[in-house]
C-alpha cells in the first residue's frame, strides 16, 4: 500500500512539473525578461504576470550573444525600441531595483543615448537610464531634480565601461538614495528625491526621446523594492533563473532513485 502511494504521489508531482510552466517568482519582482526568444513581436514576462515587452521598431533577440540562457536582446539601430505597458506595480513604486547585464557593442556616439527608461507623466527619469554623449559610462537619474550618478563607470565615477565586454549592473534606489553596483560590487551612493516621479507611462528599452544607445542586453530585473547586497549577487550569479520541466524532472528524479539505492 505504502509503494503504491508512493509511486502514486510521484506521478502526480511529475505531471505538475510538465504542465505548470516555469517562472521566477520573488518577493518584490515585478518583471523579468531573459529575452531567450520572442513570439510575434511580443518578449515574455518570466514572472507570470503577463507584463510582456513588444518589440515596436529594429530590435531583435540574437542566440549570437548572450550571457544566459538561449538570446539576449540586441539593440543596434538608434531607433530600436521595445516597450512595456504600464501596469500597477510599475506606476506605483517609490523604491526600487534594476539588474540587467549589458554588453556595449559601440562606444559613444556624441549624443545621449537610451538604455532604459520608465517614463511617468511629464517626466522621463522614474528612472532614466543613458550612455554619455562622449564617454561609455552610465547615467542614472530621476526626476524632479535630475538627480544621480554622473557618468558612472565600471570603477566609479568617470571610469570607461570596455565594449564587447558583458558587465552586470544594478541601480538600487531605498528611499533618497541610489546606490550604483557594476559585477555586485557596490561603487558609489548618490541622492536622488525620496519621492522621484510616478504615473501611468510605459517602460521603454533603447529609443524614447532620445536615440537609442547600441548594446546587448539579458537578464533584466525590476523590484518594485530595495535588494541588498547578497540578493544583488544573487541575480547576478543565475540563482533566480528558471528552470525547464525537463530540468526538473531529471534533477528530481536523479534525487528521487539516490535516496531509493
Amino acid at each position: 500500500m505504502k509503494l503504491t502511494t508512493y509511486l502514486f504521489a510521484t506521478l502526480l508531482f511529475f505531471v505538475g512539473l510538465l504542465t505548470v510552466q516555469a517562472a521566477v517568482k520573488d518577493d518584490g519582482l515585478i518583471l523579468y525578461f531573459s529575452f531567450d526568444n520572442e513570439n510575434g513581436g511580443k518578449i515574455e514576462d518570466k514572472t507570470g504576470g503577463g507584463n510582456d515587452a513588444e518589440i515596436i521598431n529594429k530590435a531583435e533577440i540574437t542566440t549570437g550573444e548572450k550571457k544566459f540562457g538561449k538570446g539576449a536582446l540586441e539593440i543596434r539601430d538608434a531607433n530600436a525600441d521595445v516597450q512595456v505597458q504600464s501596469f500597477k506595480e510599475l506606476v506605483d513604486y517609490q523604491d526600487n531595483s534594476y539588474l540587467f547585464w549589458i554588453n556595449f557593442i559601440e562606444a559613444h556616439n556624441g549624443a545621449w543615448s537610451q538604455i532604459i527608461a520608465k517614463k511617468a507623466p511629464g517626466s522621463d527619469r522614474s528612472p532614466g537610464i543613458w550612455i554619455c554623449p562622449n564617454s561609455l559610462n552610465i547615467h542614472w537619474r530621476f526626476n524632479p531634480g535630475n538627480q544621480g550618478t554622473g557618468c558612472a563607470g565600471p570603477d566609479g565615477e568617470n571610469t570607461l565601461f570596455e565594449t564587447k565586454k558583458w558587465y552586470h549592473v544594478a541601480g538600487i534606489k531605498e528611499d533618497g538614495t541610489l546606490t550604483f553596483y557594476v559585477d555586485g560590487e557596490k561603487l558609489q551612493e548618490y541622492p536622488v528625491p525620496a519621492k522621484h516621479a510616478q504615473g501611468a507611462e510605459q517602460l521603454y528599452i533603447g529609443k524614447t526621446g532620445y536615440r537609442a544607445a547600441t548594446f546587448y542586453i539579458d537578464e533584466l530585473y525590476v523590484y518594485d523594492r530595495a535588494l541588498d547586497e547578497k540578493e544583488i549577487a544573487s541575480v547576478m550569479e543565475g540563482d533566480l533563473l528558471p528552470v525547464e520541466p525537463q530540468e526538473k524532472l531529471t534533477t528530481t528524479w536523479g534525487k528521487m532513485k539516490t535516496r531509493r539505492d
